[in-house]
Formats: structure tokens, sequence, C-alpha cells
């Protein structure tokens, strides 16, 4: 069994080899599989936070790299600069 050392919490090695081959698959808004370099679509306009700006739906972001995390987009988008965004915002292109 494996303990996590801050919290007690613990699990089999076998478990967590499962998860992270379950972690590695990024999905989009419509299921749909993305990998390092797709074209995805926003399906929602995205507050940028700290700006009063706004990233509008529909707007194309290409060549994403898939980071883990909670926000597991990688992207630089025009005009805004470089950012992170949540796969369930996105779909792809």
């Amino acid at each position: 069994m494996l303990v996590c050392p801050e919290c007690a919490h613990e699990w089999s090695p076998q478990a967590a080899a499962e998860t992270e081959d379950a972690a590695t698959v990024v999905r989009d808004a419509f299921g749909n599989v993305l990998a390092d370099g797709d074209t995805v679509t926003l399906v929602k306009d995205l507050k940028i936070k700290g700006s009063s700006s706004v990233v509008k739906v529909g707007t194309k972001v290409r060549n994403i790299r898939l980071v883990d995390g909670d926000h597991d987009i990688d992207c630089r988008i025009d005009g805004f600069g470089p950012m992170q965004l949540k796969s369930e915002f996105v779909r792809k292109a």
C-alpha cells in the first residue's frame, strides 16, 4: 500500500497506475480526444482574470499543448498572449 505523508490516505500501486492511465486522456466539451498540436475552438466566452477583456466564443486556438493540472491546455491566443484553458470550454476544430 502507498500512503500519503500529508493526509495518511492509503491506496494500492495498481490503483495509482490505473488512474494515471485514465488521467492522460484529455477530452473536449463534446468528448473528442485532444492531442498536442491540435486546433480548438472556444465554446464559451471566457473572462480574463485581472483584466476587463473577454475571449469570445468561436475564437480558434492553434497548436495547443496538453499539461497536467486543473487547466489542462497551454496555448497562445492571438491578441491575448499565453494562456491556460480547461478542456471543458473548447471543442476540436
